[in-house]
């Protein structure tokens, strides 16, 4: 089996891959969370396209944390034959209040 790197192209779908993405939560309660999140492999969809699940916490702050999970937007090609996925949700409500989190992960290799 060829070995995968960064500077592969990749045409069409990779089975198994996973995508990595590091964020901040909306400011709430004057406060943030960073959000460090791998997501689970691919979902195939309907239209041959992917998306991925994702579940976790956000880290620790402010005397507390919140869980998330979340599928992430349709596979967005962005050239060398990478994609990426567009993800945008809420955490779970904890102290009175929940957080926004929007973003787009990190490339991995296959073009959709």
């Amino acid at each position: 089996m060829a070995q995968i790197k960064k500077v592969t192209f990749v045409s069409g779908f990779v089975p198994n891959h996973t995508h990595g993405s590091v964020d901040y939560t909306s400011v709430e309660n004057g406060h943030v969370h960073q959000c460090l999140d791998v997501t689970f492999p691919p979902i195939r969809t309907q239209d041959g396209g992917h998306i991925h699940y994702t579940e976790g916490y956000v880290v620790f702050e402010d005397g507390h944390t919140h869980h998330y999970k979340a599928y992430s937007g349709p596979a967005i090609p962005v050239g060398n034959g990478m994609h990426v996925h567009y993800y945008d949700f809420y955490t779970s409500v904890e102290e009175g209040h929940k957080h926004h989190v929007t973003g787009v992960d990190m490339a991995a290799p296959g073009s959709k």
